[in-house]
């Protein structure tokens, strides 16, 4: 015997012990399938993740011969003449780059949406994303003919800014803003989709609501849209300071193009790589993995918090 359930509540038996609905049968039912979706993706977190980490943690705070070396390794790798200009060097990328993405991002994701014809949008859309199409590797490649003013398609625009050779064009002083454009190029497309996505989902009535009270566009853009775009323009930032933490590609391809015109040390990533694999100290390399794993960290809370981005609506 059953007793039937007031509205809302689950369905108790004749001993008064409450019955799963049907929704939390539905539930249960589903479980199975979602942990079979799951594994595969924890399974390469947990090989190619949280054990590689783990075992950066290992080799940061012991020495070559196994024994326990305390902060030995970090002392050896922050004294180290080479470690403070590359902090310097990806700080001043990181800076540029993130500005650009928050500010163009947002900027061409507002004008996308804002125009109304259907198709011209969409071409735009696709026109941004292309880019995003060329691996990392080989988007630095184009960019090796496009920064040479002897073979650029803009080698007018590089003469005119007063540059007649590659190797002055790829100075270290232009690296940071070199990089910040290439990475720019490369991934803002797929940001730009993805604002353009969460615009769409703002609701029309609030944005028909502030022109009824007299908002122009620019208003609207300020006082509704970029309020409502906070959590997903710190996603962005969380994402990218991720990636941009860990700038290699582009200047070991332009140090070997340029004949160590940069210098094969310029990121903190290649100085790890140098470390590992020119001078043997796979310890000293852990130690630089793991400051800038500890200060992406710090950073990325941040932007998490001040973005609100677990915030519930």
């Amino acid at each position: 015997m059953t007793l039937a359930p007031p509205s809302g509540r689950p369905a108790v038996d004749a001993s008064g012990r409450r019955r799963p609905g049907r929704a939390a049968g539905r539930a249960s039912a589903r479980s199975p399938i979602g942990y079979l979706f799951v594994s595969p993706y924890a399974l390469l977190t947990v090989v190619f993740g949280i054990a590689p980490s783990l075992y950066a943690v290992v080799l940061a705070f012991t020495n070559g011969d196994g024994g326990f070396a305390g902060f030995d390794n970090f002392t050896t790798v922050v004294g180290d003449f080479r470690f403070w200009p590359a902090v310097f060097h990806v700080t001043t990328y990181l800076i540029i780059w993130l500005l650009g993405l928050v500010v163009f991002v947002v900027g061409l994701a507002l004008l996308v949406h804002a125009i109304g014809v259907r198709w011209v949008s969409t071409t735009l859309r696709f026109v941004y994303y292309l880019p995003g199409a060329l691996a990392g590797a080989s988007s630095v490649l184009l960019w090796l003919f496009v920064l040479d003013p002897t073979a650029s398609p803009v080698s007018g625009l590089l003469k005119a800014m007063g540059f007649d050779s590659f190797v002055q064009v790829i100075q270290p002083g232009h690296l940071p803003a070199i990089f910040a454009i290439i990475a720019f190029w490369t991934g803002a497309g797929g940001w730009i989709l993805i604002m353009h996505g969460a615009l769409n989902n703002i609701s029309t009535e609030v944005i028909e609501a502030a022109r009824i009270d007299g908002a122009n566009a620019v208003q609207i853009a300020l006082r509704i849209q970029l309020p409502m775009l906070r959590k997903w323009v710190a996603y962005m930032g969380v994402m990218s300071l991720a990636a941009g933490t860990q700038l290699f590609v582009e200047p070991q391809l332009l140090s070997q193009a340029s004949n160590a015109v940069v210098p094969n040390d310029y990121s903190l990533n290649q100085l790890a790589y140098q470390y590992a694999f020119q001078q043997n100290d796979f310890n000293g390399a852990a130690a630089i993995s793991l400051i800038l794993l500890v200060v992406a960290l710090l950073l990325s809370w941040v932007f998490v918090t001040r973005g609100g981005l677990f915030e519930k609506e």
